[in-house]
């Protein structure tokens, strides 16, 4: 196919996922001309509603809202662009077994009293416990709008180090020792320091497992426990909550804010490799032939999936580009959407009437056990024989996702191998169907109605999650969020301002522009604009 080319843009965008189209809104609104090239024929990456039942829509990927930054939400003034979110009625609902359930609310007081009826002793630590969470988490959402210093980025990079090191200085001996602990310890034996009861630790142990593919004695699992918990909605931190229209909608706010900016934005604009010149990166090409010239390449997509199938491999050191295929990836995640003809009947919360527990996060994984269990049997056999699942069910806050009466849920269920034990594979549906067929019935031990309710169901392997929204290993995070993968060695150490000239092999690393390594920038020079990560 002959190429043509089109006019120059200051930055051409790889994907067209929320990331990506928060760089462009971002970018836009500092004057600069962007280009947004998403594969897919709708933008929002893994934020997507679609329908998949006749009557029935869902988030396909994404299916919850607390950790979009609310400074993206302000700046981009997403509420002005139609972004609703509502808040849940209610944290989260363990059942336990036919007598008991945990339902934890919001407000202090009221979560005391739950965790009493397990622990009356747990429920006097949990002031102590959620201060110290808190003290945490201020710390970490001032450090996720900075970006991380590049380690041998020159003068510049130690000027950025030096203003970090003045805004942690100001941290007593004790706050050094409850970041140490949270970036170094099990999420077991964190919880270990401050609970008695295993349901309750099962319980906030189950932030610390969310797409990390990990037992929660695993070392660093304190850490994404932290992660989950620094997030907020309408200005309340720790709140969850529900975009009205599905993740989606998310996306849409942020691609309307983009456009009004002048970010022009294409669908099935699969990029397939940088356009170079004369060695240098000087825009993309598409899998159309078409040549997309631009002064800087930005990328939405992994960084690991960036250097495997975009980045020429000649392009960069050998070494360097190694460093990038090796990032640890995968989450341990198989998604679900379902059709209900009514809500679960639970024996611990009877009823198919709408209560407050149906709209909260409806978490099966009642002891530290069951979840290290979970853990264990994916690494020996593929996939949990008792899977932990996070049950969302939209449509009792958003009537729109189903018809009157009906409702869909979205189930967030761990743990699988993202590969599956040879001779076995995602790519045979029968694979994926049997372990659907498990996750339904690990629902049903619990809501007895619940396999005959099940009107429609989607299903996403690893491998789909790859396929489809580019999750190279199913990975939510991109990349795995242990120690050797965070701050200033995310995505590779020297690397973390997300920022790389190409060819490599002649030029060092740049500095950053972008606070957060979910963006990854490509330039021939030192220009470009300032982009803000949110999500």
């Amino acid at each position: 196919m002959t190429a043509t080319t089109t006019s120059t843009y200051d930055v051409a965008l790889i994907g067209g996922g929320h990331n990506a189209l928060t760089c462009a809104a971002y970018l836009a609104r500092a004057g600069l001309r962007v280009i947004v090239l998403e594969a897919n024929d709708v933008i929002g990456g893994a934020a997507v509603t679609e329908t998949f039942a006749p009557g029935f829509r869902n988030s396909v990927a994404s299916y919850t809202v607390s950790l979009l930054n609310p400074k993206v939400i302000r700046d981009l003034e997403l509420g002005r662009h139609g972004l609703r979110i509502v808040e849940r009625p209610v944290a989260n609902f363990w059942p336990i077994d036919a007598a008991r359930g945990l339902l934890m609310p919001y407000g202090l007081a009221k979560r005391q009293q739950a965790i009493a009826q397990f622990s009356a002793r747990d429920a006097e630590r949990l002031p102590a416990y959620d201060a110290a969470l808190e003290k945490a988490a201020d710390v970490l959402r001032d450090l996720v709008l900075r970006t991380p210093p590049n380690v041998g980025g020159g003068i510049a990079e130690l000027v950025k180090g030096a203003g970090l090191a003045r805004r942690l200085r100001g941290l007593d001996v004790e706050s050094w020792r409850l970041i140490t602990d949270l970036f170094t310890k099990s999420a077991a034996d964190f919880l270990d320091q401050w609970f008695e009861s295993e349901i309750v630790k099962a319980a906030f142990a189950f932030d610390g497992i969310v797409g990390a593919y990990a037992s929660p004695h695993t070392p660093g699992t304190a850490y994404v426990l932290l992660h989950h918990c620094f997030g907020e909605v309408n200005g309340k931190p720790g709140v969850w909550g529900h975009a009205v229209g599905g993740m989606g909608a998310i996306s849409d706010a942020i691609a309307a804010s983009a456009q009004s900016a002048g970010a022009e934005i294409r669908t099935q604009a699969r990029v397939t490799t940088l356009r170079m010149t004369s060695g240098w990166v000087s825009g993309v090409v598409l899998e159309s032939g078409e040549e997309i010239r631009a002064r800087a390449v930005a990328s939405g997509i992994g960084p690991k999936l960036l250097f495997r199938s975009i980045v020429p491999e000649t392009a960069i050191k050998p070494e360097l580009r190694a460093r990038f295929l090796r990032i640890k990836t995968g989450s341990g995640t198989f998604r679900m959407n379902v059709a209900l003809s009514e809500l679960p009947d639970f024996t611990c919360r009877p009823g198919t009437n709408q209560q407050d527990h149906h709209g909260a996060g409806i978490v099966i994984g009642p002891t530290i056990d069951y979840l290290d269990r979970a853990y264990l049997d994916a690494r020996q056999e593929g996939w949990s024989r008792e899977p932990v699942v996070e049950m969302l069910i939209p449509s009792t806050l958003d009537d729109s996702l189903a018809p009157p009466g009906q409702h869909v849920a979205s189930l967030f269920v761990q743990h699988v191998a993202p590969q599956l034990p040879t001779p076995r594979t995602w790519a045979n549906a029968c694979e994926k169907e049997r372990f659907a067929d498990l996750v339904i019935d690990t629902v049903t031990t619990h809501a007895p109605n619940f396999k005959a309710s099940v009107i429609a169901r989607q299903v996403l392997s690893p491998l789909d999650l790859e396929t489809r929204f580019g999750l190279v290993d199913g990975d939510i995070f991109h990349g795995q969020l242990s120690l050797d993968q965070l701050f200033a060695t995310r995505p590779v150490l020297g690397h973390a301002a997300a920022r790389a000239r190409i060819p490599a092999a002649a030029s060092p690393a740049h500095p950053a522009t972008t606070p957060r390594a979910r963006s990854f920038a490509i330039s021939n020079r030192s220009g470009g604009g300032r982009s803000r990560m949110g999500g």
